[in-house]
């Protein structure tokens, strides 16, 4: 069986990715991108994967399985992943990086839910200059796949280079935490199929 290490493998010889062990399980081409799992959970994984300790990056394995699977056909789980990323970074991450996220937040959860809220209570000076910043510039960032992607990068580098002990530990609640949420939006999905058969038992 390959061995969980960072950056891109030629074969399972020379070790596998977080996303390669997954494209190795579902029966796929040997891949870091594989088609099994939601592009932007698997940039997630990758930048998770290569930006772990060693120690911690073990504890990866026991998720790669989860991954297998989860393709959310919804245009919006993209952007949810982002912002669980940018939501889990912007307590800890250096100021260039929290500013940035704290950006992507306010331009795309501009209402706040809870759980951007709750980001922001832990670092109110930096909600005063996003909006400041936004109030007094044209920048319009779209809800696309690269800008997910970036979103992401920047927020699990920032934890990942935080100096706090428990980089490990915050990067891997992260993964957990995206899977779910694509275990989730599955769920919604076979569950509104169901309710739309013409054999489903509420017609």
């Amino acid at each position: 069986m390959p061995v969980l290490s960072a950056g891109r493998h030629r074969s399972p010889r020379q070790g596998a990715c977080f996303m390669e062990f997954a494209s190795y399980l579902a029966g796929e081409r040997w891949s870091d991108r594989p088609a099994c799992t939601h592009a932007t959970l698997a940039a997630l994984a990758r930048d998770i994967n290569d930006l772990s300790t060693d120690a911690g990056r073990a504890r990866l394995t026991t998720l790669i399985h989860r991954v297998v699977g989860l393709t959310p056909d919804d245009p919006g789980f993209g952007m949810s992943v982002a912002l669980i990323a940018a939501r889990a970074a912007l307590p800890v991450a250096n100021l260039e990086r929290q500013r940035a996220l704290a950006v992507a937040l306010l331009s795309f959860d501009p209402e706040l839910g809870p759980a951007s809220r709750e980001a922001f209570d832990q670092s109110p000076d930096l909600e005063r200059w996003a909006r400041g910043f936004l109030s007094t510039t044209r920048y319009a960032p779209r809800a696309s796949r690269r800008t997910a992607e970036s979103i992401v990068h920047t927020a699990v580098t920032g934890i990942a280079t935080a100096c706090i002990e428990d980089a490990d530990e915050r990067l891997l609640a992260l993964l957990t935490t995206a899977i779910e949420e694509a275990e989730g939006y599955s769920v919604s999905l076979t569950m509104s199929s169901i309710t739309q058969s013409p054999f489903s038992l509420t017609r």
